[in-house]
């Protein structure tokens, strides 16, 4: 029987908490805005760059102005990447439970907030992209919480709803999760706090990836893999 775990990518696999709120600050200066705090900015990860602008944006920040901030970040965002000090870790697990997955047969696909671009950065510095059998993102489609990435996801490899699971950090990615019928795996390493995660109907909370392979494992044998 097919087991499909579906991942977030920022604040999931990859740390991307310092370079998100740099570019984010960096961007809301270039047009003379005051920045959002961190706890401001975390709670958008996930979403699509110009929703997200919106919701940090002063509402009385004309449409033109919140694309001239989008395209703010986009340009804030690659040259952090050039930083002689820049980091974007993956998380200590990652790797080895994409490996795990890989060696136990599941089907792994990725739904994230990130451009094709982002990805292509993100698969340039770390040895990602072999895992991932099919990769939706903010740039094909509905984004988060609307299910379309994780029904993408499972339509393209032919799992329904009872063979697949959302692996995420944020509320986005239980809301999307939850919206679609599978089952959510909510992190707390990440963008989202436990009780965020807990009250939008997070399946599971995970603390570790140790305690996150674990559920994967039960996952399987369930499903009678």
């Amino acid at each position: 029987m097919l087991k499909l775990a579906i991942w977030d990518m920022d604040g999931t696999i990859v740390d991307s908490r310092d370079v998100i709120q740099t570019a984010m600050t960096r961007a809301f200066e270039t047009q003379g805005l005051t920045p959002p705090p961190y706890d401001a900015t975390r709670q958008i990860v996930g979403l699509g760059l110009r929703e997200s602008c919106q919701i940090l944006a002063p509402d009385d920040l004309s449409p033109e102005r919140v694309d001239a901030l989008v395209e703010s970040y986009r340009n804030a965002f690659m040259s952090r990447r050039t930083d002689p000090d820049f980091k974007e870790p993956l998380y200590e697990g990652a790797l080895e439970t994409l490996q795990m997955l890989r060696d136990e047969n599941w089907l792994i696909a990725m739904a994230t907030g990130k451009s094709h671009r982002g990805i292509r950065a993100i698969f340039d510095m770390h040895p990602l992209e072999s895992y991932f059998d099919t990769i939706w993102c903010a740039d094909d489609g509905p984004g988060k919480p609307h299910p379309f990435m994780v029904e993408q996801s499972m339509n393209a490899l032919g799992a329904e709803a009872h063979q697949s699971l959302m692996i995420g950090d944020a509320i986005h990615d239980i809301n999307m999760g939850n919206a679609a019928g599978v089952r959510t795996l909510g992190v707390t390493w990440g963008f989202g706090a436990a009780h965020e995660l807990e009250a939008v109907g997070a399946h599971e909370i995970h603390h570790s990836y140790k305690t996150l392979q674990e559920s994967l494992l039960r996952f399987a044998q369930a499903t009678g893999n």
